[in-house]
């Protein structure tokens, strides 16, 4: 298989007399651009490897179709080349792999996934001033201590929550409010608890009562205990933020149990916006609704690179669009650079309006390492696909609620 990250001879002689003067100046062919080294930081062993896979997987596609469009012709058509490094899913993983990047002399480093190897990731990498633009890791912790390097494409659990909410109550009413009490299930690190803490702010403010907040462990063997106590509360949401393996067993054990609210409508989810998910598990998936990153189904890119990563036999997930995006997002900073220098980088990256993406996003526009321009949509598992429901702009169905059970 072809080096995609490498010119081949073919490329490199490409073109008539283009290609006759290579020939002519074998010189010329030692001067061509090296190539743009970037870290590429993933937890693809340990509990979340399965969501790092996904995320490798778009920066690799991104850098395959940059690399194939004629690489940073700012800079003589200069290859982007990734160091991948393996975050093993935890902080210290994450850290580790910014000092190897930072030797192998990457120009700036995208992904880390979970919010606390994004917080340890990005502080190691602000130390060498070298860039970092972060995947999804929604706690907001990660733009709010001031960081320079520091970029978060996507949204926060800030502007999630409050989406959410938004969007809930929008859903509600719709249907004539027949929901009003809610049990929260949460993962108990820094992204769940965080954001189950939002969720008892806000929801009561809109007329919801929150009987019971529950946090579990990930990873987690069991959740019989959690669905023991949501069937005792019995209320009409379920509202889980959870990571994929944990949600899926407590989808699965609620469904055996025959525990039956009107609805579950989950925020940043490891599972309700996943095709592995609705695929394997149908019955349990049916009608889950989720406040998530996504893609735009409105663009053809989206939608080309979604049936080129089915078509390799792979699920289609948030995390592909994301990376895929964000590495986009460093191609174009780098393009205006014009050089792999990481302080011109990162000015490159705070004046940045890129709007290459495949994301639902308005403008991009970094405040504080924050753009302000990214937010959630509502999906919604209908016939054994995922719908966007909410906003309207993006949506391809109507909400189903409250679920008949």
């Amino acid at each position: 298989m072809k080096d995609h990250l490498h010119p081949t001879r073919r490329a490199v002689l490409g073109g008539t007399a283009a290609g006759l003067g290579l020939v002519a100046m074998p010189g010329v062919l030692r001067a061509q651009a090296p190539a743009v080294k970037i870290g590429i930081l993933q937890p693809v062993t340990g509990a979340l490897a399965q969501d790092g896979q996904f995320g490798q997987l778009g920066a690799e596609l991104a850098i395959k179709a940059i690399n194939d469009a004629g690489g940073i012709k700012s800079m003589g058509g200069a290859r982007l080349q990734m160091v991948f490094g393996d975050a093993r899913s935890t902080p210290e993983g994450g850290t580790a792999e910014v000092e190897k990047m930072q030797a192998e002399g990457v120009v700036a480093i995208v992904g880390g996934f979970a919010s606390p190897i994004c917080l340890a990731a990005t502080q190691a990498a602000s130390r060498y001033d070298l860039p970092y633009i972060v995947d999804v890791g929604v706690s907001d912790q990660i733009v709010n201590r001031g960081l320079k390097n520091t970029f978060r494409f996507g949204p926060g659990f800030g502007v999630v929550t409050s989406r959410a909410v938004q969007n809930l109550v929008r859903l509600n009413e719709a249907a004539g409010k027949p929901a009003r009490t809610v049990v929260l299930v949460h993962e108990d690190g820094l992204f769940g608890s965080g954001l189950a803490k939002l969720m008892q702010t806000e929801l009561p403010k809109h007329g919801f009562e929150v009987l019971d907040t529950i946090a579990h462990p990930t990873p987690a063997r069991d959740m019989s205990n959690v669905a023991l106590q949501i069937r005792a509360r019995n209320p009409d949401l379920v509202i889980p933020s959870s990571y994929y393996g944990e949600f899926v067993l407590l989808a699965r054990t609620m469904q055996q149990q025959r525990i039956r609210p009107k609805g579950i409508y989950a925020v940043l989810n490891g599972a309700a916006s996943n095709f592995r998910f609705v695929k394997e598990f149908p019955d349990a998936a049916a009608n889950v609704m989720d406040c998530n990153h996504w893609y735009d189904p409105r663009k053809e890119e989206a939608l080309a690179l979604r049936r080129a990563v089915e078509a390799g036999g792979r699920f289609f997930t948030y995390n592909v669009a994301l990376n895929y995006s964000c590495v986009k997002l460093l191609a174009d900073a780098i393009e205006r650079a014009g050089a792999a220098d990481r302080g011109k980088v990162t000015e490159a990256l705070s004046q940045s309006t890129f709007a290459g993406h495949i994301m639902p996003y308005g403008a991009t526009r970094f405040e504080n390492g924050q753009n302000v321009g990214a937010a959630p949509v509502n999906t919604q598992v209908q016939g054994g696909d995922i719908k966007v429901i909410f906003p309207e702009e993006f949506a391809d169905a109507k909400p189903v609620f409250p679920v008949q059970s």
